[in-house]
């Protein structure tokens, strides 16, 4: 499983959110592994045009990979850089594909599986919008699209009601420093402690 994420208390996830945790390795409709997840409360804020939040939930996949990871949005090639980091994505040239860790989807919290699938399908919005979502050069938390998507995710937890010792770990990945941590909890507006 991945190391230990969001270990505050965790409140219950809106009603209707379903995680299918025994989807096998492989590619599977978006929905077949989050049943419902389009007709969400949070839906209509990851795109508002009704035609195109159609299109994205039928039209993006989600690929079950047997790694010890959590979610990311397969890059359409290899990105810059990739190699250097030792980052072997799932490359997935036609069709928008959400790469999860089995582990994730079988042992994670219901509430980090909801704030990680719309953070990561804010990035396919991001991404048919033109934007490029692995810049050059770019530090992770100065992303804006990185910041726009945990800025949707944030936002929603906090109606339901998430504390903020929740968000601070669940802000906490891995391949951030400290600083970069601090630095992304302030853009957020999330207290340190």
């Amino acid at each position: 499983m991945p190391p230990a994420r969001a270990r505050a208390s965790v409140p219950p996830v809106p009603k209707g959110f379903r995680v299918v945790r025994d989807l096998p390795v492989g590619r599977h409709p978006l929905l077949a592994a989050f049943p419902g997840l389009d007709r969400l409360p949070l839906a209509p804020r990851l795109e508002e045009d009704a035609a195109r939040r159609e299109r994205l939930f039928q039209d993006t996949c989600v690929e079950v990979v047997d790694e010890d990871m959590w979610m990311y949005v397969a890059p359409r090639e290899l990105p810059t850089g990739a190699r250097r980091r030792r980052w072997r994505p799932v490359v997935s040239r036609e069709t928008d594909c959400i790469v999860v860790g089995a582990s994730h989807l079988r042992e994670s919290s219901e509430l980090m599986l909801f704030m990680d699938i719309y953070h990561e399908l804010r990035h396919v919005v991001q991404r048919r919008d033109g934007a490029d979502l692995w810049p050059p050069g770019v530090s992770y938390v100065k992303r804006w699209t990185e910041v726009e998507a945990y800025r949707l995710v944030v936002d929603a937890a906090r109606g339901m009601g998430v504390s903020d010792e929740f968000l601070r770990d669940y802000l906490k990945v891995e391949w951030i420093t400290e600083d970069e941590h601090r630095e992304l909890l302030a853009e957020l507006g999330v207290p340190e402690r």
